[in-house]
């Protein structure tokens, strides 16, 4: 049986690795860290998509929360995609001081959102939404992102 719980945090992993990644590179080449920059930013708008698109609907659906926990995430992804493109354009213009400050306030959110989703609103959804789980986890899997 697919956990959605599970495949939910193996995301955040995924996109926390490459954030790592990202920063280490930042004082040795800004070129390479625009390239994994865009990497990051591809990968964790995959993964906002994939909560906004199919799993915070069916949980909005199942519950009747709407104004609830989802909303306040998809407010936190609004204001985390403003940081990326700011971090992306700091780096465009070379500006590596406005890189670091918009990065690290970025892992701080992401630090925040990530432990709510994964503590608290991963297991309600795993708890509503446990006997669609493996059909669910299969739309999240073969979602395609919108630019």
């Amino acid at each position: 049986m697919s956990n959605i719980k599970e495949y939910l945090s193996t995301e955040h992993t995924k996109c926390d690795d490459l954030f790592v990644k990202m920063e280490e590179t930042a004082n040795i080449s800004l070129e390479e860290t625009e390239v994994l920059c865009k990497e990051f930013i591809e990968a964790t708008e995959h993964h906002f998509q994939i909560e906004e698109r199919v799993v915070f609907p069916k949980f909005e659906e199942k519950t009747g929360m709407v104004e609830g926990p989802t909303q306040m995430m998809k407010h936190e992804h609004t204001q985390m995609r403003a940081l990326m493109k700011n971090m992306l354009g700091s780096l465009e213009s070379g500006n590596k001081d406005k890189f670091f400050g918009y990065s690290e306030t970025l892992m701080i959110l992401l630090q925040q959102h990530n432990m709510k989703e994964e503590q608290m609103l991963y297991p309600m959804m795993q708890q509503h939404l446990n006997a669609e789980s493996d059909d669910i986890v299969d739309m999240m899997t073969s979602m395609k992102t919108e630019h």
